[in-house]
């Protein structure tokens, strides 16, 4: 908490109450516990109240009351944080500002391809949003139907479309943010080119609740795909992985909208412990990759063309067995083995996640290397890769040994974490790909990002925050 913070009072409390009414507050441990804890179980806090604003102006209200009352903030959204980015501390001195009441979508305008959206709305909602206007929302999370977009935005996600479409930053043109100070800045433009001053919308982005609150946003969308293919392919190595993705590269570059990379013992966790997790190959592989086409074209081809690619690849040996999909449920099938990576191995047991990103070219020598030191770490540690393997981003997680007391293989975060950073360092990649730095990975940043870097943000942040009021603990060492 920062030197100048205080609690919140009961006549904070109060004045907070005259502005949300009793839906917009909660007060009680029992409705408080959930905003207070992490989706990880790493961080337990605790906070006097959860408020939830109902309008963007009830927000920038309750923001001045607080800042008038020197009473810390903690923005959350769908508190779905794999860096315990949006929990309060444990003196429960900081208040939860809650954004999922400002649920609305203002606008969507096909011609345009603008989305014009509210802090609160679930980015799965916003997806089928845009798809019903026949538009697509181009990101992709596998805790899209939890995840707010006020969060996404906040912490730049990046998702399983980064290789074609980009990161969330690349999908934002307008922002409108409650400041500090509870001034709100509106900046929700819906144009393309805007050469007018410092570009203010980037600064937020990515800014984890540490500047200001993101309530709204002017998101970009894409034409819909009239055609889709996608293929889980059963490979040997990590570099087979990356031959595949070249191939398909040269094939077609434009054609990729994803290219996921998968370990065999990761994918055996999805099988073992998510209910109608099925391999859609005859037999297991030591790792997998999964690629999906898409065009808004019509008669692309796209099928073809995963066809001659993979043929080919299993001729020269490069890929040893391959499924494509036959239908939407064969499609969500596949993905699903993607997607619940995280659930699979939460369920067996506790985990160290490792969210970092290296040049595409170098992921194989990577995995190799760090998979090598952290084995020599810890004997017996299970190596759990798997990822984004089309931009360069890999969750290097790793799972208890077997029979491994938990507790003890969490204490060994810290060197598990710098085990890894050490082999990322050698191939000039980063420590946080797309997942923020949030409380458990500020410790990193002078070292990663010392000098002038950090310097720059510690001074943006004295600038808009000078109490650091804002999301205290988080990002900044």
């Amino acid at each position: 908490m920062p030197d100048t913070a205080i609690p919140a009072t009961d006549r904070l409390i109060d004045s907070i109450r005259a502005i949300v009414g009793d839906r917009g507050l909660l007060t009680e441990t029992s409705d408080t516990a959930s905003y207070a804890e992490d989706w990880r179980r790493l961080y337990q806090g605790r906070t006097r109240a959860v408020v939830r604003p109902g309008t963007t102006e009830e927000l920038a209200a309750v923001v001045r009351l607080c800042a008038a009352a020197g009473t810390p903030i903690v923005p959350q959204g769908g508190n779905t944080s794999m860096v315990g980015g949006a929990v309060p501390n444990e003196d429960g001195s900081e208040l939860v500002l809650s954004t999922s009441r400002l649920n609305r979508i203002r606008a969507l305008d096909p011609v345009d391809m603008t989305l014009t959206i509210e802090a609160g709305v679930t980015l799965k909602a916003a997806q089928i949003a845009a798809a019903d206007a026949g538009c697509l929302l181009p990101l992709s999370i596998s805790s899209e139907g939890t995840a707010q977009i006020g969060g996404v935005l906040a912490v730049n996600a990046g998702g399983n479309n980064t290789v074609r479409y980009g990161n969330a930053r690349d999908l934002v043109l307008g922002l409108e943010v409650v400041l500090p100070d509870g001034e709100i800045w509106n900046g929700l433009r819906r144009l393309r080119k805007d050469n007018t001053g410092y570009c203010l919308r980037q600064l937020f982005v990515g800014s984890e609740g540490t500047l200001g609150i993101i309530t709204a946003a002017v998101l970009k969308l894409a034409p819909q795909p009239r055609e889709m293919a996608v293929a889980l392919c059963g490979l040997n190595t990590p570099e087979d992985a990356l031959e595949l993705f070249t191939r398909f590269q040269s094939h077609d570059a434009a054609a990729i909208s994803a290219f996921e990379l998968m370990s065999g013992l990761g994918t055996t966790f999805v099988l073992k412990h998510i209910p109608n997790a099925v391999l859609p190959l005859e037999n297991p592989s030591p790792w997998y990759a999964l690629v999906e086409l898409a065009t808004p074209r019509l008669n692309a081809g796209l099928r073809a063309s995963m066809e001659e690619v993979l043929e080919k690849a299993l001729t020269d040996g490069i890929v040893q067995d391959a499924a494509i999909a036959e239908s939407d449920a064969q499609r969500a099938a596949i993905w699903r083995l993607r997607e619940e990576h995280s659930e699979g191995q939460k369920r067996e047991g506790a985990s160290v996640k490792n969210d970092v990103s290296v040049p595409v070219s170098k992921v194989p020598d990577f995995i190799r290397k760090a998979t090598a030191a952290c084995e020599q770490l810890l004997p017996g540690v299970r190596i759990v890769p798997f990822g984004h393997m089309g931009d360069g981003n890999i969750h290097f997680n790793l799972e208890q040994p077997i029979d491994a007391d938990p507790a003890w293989f969490l204490a060994q975060d810290h060197a598990i974490m710098d085990a890894v950073n050490e082999v990322v360092r050698e191939y000039d990649g980063s420590f946080s790909a797309e997942h923020g730095i949030g409380r458990l990975k500020p410790y990193m940043m002078p070292d990663w990002r010392g000098g002038a870097e950090l310097a720059l943000m510690q001074r943006i942040k004295a600038a808009l925050d000078p109490r650091g009021m804002m999301n205290p603990g988080k990002v900044l060492p």
